[in-house]
């Protein structure tokens, strides 16, 4: 269970990096949940001892509470965020099982289909096409999904949303072209959507990198 007593004289750090899209979506729901927390930007080739030492596994983002507790998972942060404040009922309890469930497939299925897409170079076995068709599979579940509403799973957005459209973006940024031109027609306009959303604008911004010895306090909120 998340601590989410703090210090209030000091926000909890999260460190970050701008594209990553697990990143992306803890900021997402950080700004919907109204909290403040100070964005530590690093580069994922220089990553900073001071993060590596509460999370040694490197990878971002990684939050730390005032209180010293770390929570080193995006989802994790998106629900401490959420469980805090949730304006927007994006962990509606009628509809949390099964956008769960989809973030699952999305970050355990999706994510390595992607991954193979995206820097098809480093895995030669297979055509980047190939690749690309192997995350088809996952694109026309949403599609079928969207052809009936506004969103993942009702017609308000919820937390399904917001976890799995980070790595919309970037599927369709690597053939920009081929996906402007695909049957996704649905999922084109749901991502269009939320690549203008106000809150994907602010935290999009480009933040100053943290340094240890000088640090710059950048807050989100």
């Amino acid at each position: 269970m998340i601590n989410t007593v703090d210090n209030p004289m000091q926000p909890p750090a999260l460190f970050s990096f701008r594209r990553c899209p697990y990143a992306m979506r803890a900021r997402m729901a950080i700004v919907f949940s109204g909290q403040t927390v100070e964005v530590r930007e690093i580069l994922l080739s220089d990553k900073p001892q001071e993060m590596l030492a509460i999370s040694p596994k490197g990878t971002v983002p990684v939050l730390q509470l005032g209180g010293g507790s770390v929570i080193d998972e995006s989802l994790k942060i998106m629900k401490w965020a959420l469980s805090i404040n949730d304006p927007l009922s994006l962990m509606r309890t009628d509809i949390l099982t099964e956008g769960l469930e989809l973030i699952e497939v999305n970050d355990h299925q999706f994510k390595t289909s992607l991954d193979q897409y995206k820097y098809a170079s480093r895995f030669p076995e297979k055509s980047e096409q190939a690749y690309r068709v192997d995350c088809e599979g996952f694109l026309e579940q949403l599609e079928f999904r969207l052809r009936g509403k506004r969103y993942l799973c009702s017609e308000q957005p919820s937390l399904a949303d917001v976890a799995i459209f980070p790595f919309i973006r970037q599927f369709s940024g690597v053939d920009k072209k081929w996906f402007e031109s695909s049957r996704f027609k649905s999922v084109r306009t749901w991502l269009e959507g939320w690549l203008k959303n106000e809150a994907f604008k602010r935290i999009m911004v480009k933040y100053p990198l943290w340094n240890e010895n000088k640090q710059t306090i950048t807050l989100l909120k």
